[in-house]
């Protein structure tokens, strides 16, 4: 099951992209990690990924990250369907990731999120009556 979805910005001045969504979203960014090369700045819906264009370059194009609940039964799901592995189910700070090409060619990044991070940026928040995309 997908528990939250983001769009990914790419940017080279991750500060003034944050501003920006700061202005438009009328709130404060509710996660930023430093996940080399890259620093992530979650709002809302959207994950701002800030990096050179080298550092970037390896990302670009694709989709994500899809939040979800148990990313070994996405993976089943995915392979299934027709999907392929791009880059296998890996640990990082934030959970397990992996990269899954689709059938139509899109290649998303799939995350399950630590228990912690779960509870605190999309359980938690749901439970409040916040709505989806605020968290």
């Amino acid at each position: 099951m997908i528990l939250k979805t983001y769009t990914r910005i790419f940017t080279t001045d991750l500060e003034g992209t944050v501003a920006t969504l700061k202005a438009v979203h009328g709130t404060e960014p509710h996660f930023r990690l430093d996940f080399a090369p890259w620093t992530l700045v979650g709002i809302g819906d959207v994950l701002a990924v800030g990096g050179t264009d080298e550092e970037l370059e390896p990302i670009r194009g694709s989709l994500g990250p899809w939040i979800v609940e148990d990313i070994d039964d996405a993976k089943r799901k995915l392979l299934a369907n027709g999907a392929s592995v791009v880059r296998d189910i890996e640990d990082v700070p934030t959970g397990r990731m992996m990269y899954m090409k689709h059938a139509d060619g899109s290649v998303v990044e799939y995350v399950q999120w630590t228990p912690e991070l779960a509870e605190k940026h999309i359980f938690a928040p749901l439970r409040a009556g916040t709505p989806a995309s605020q968290i």
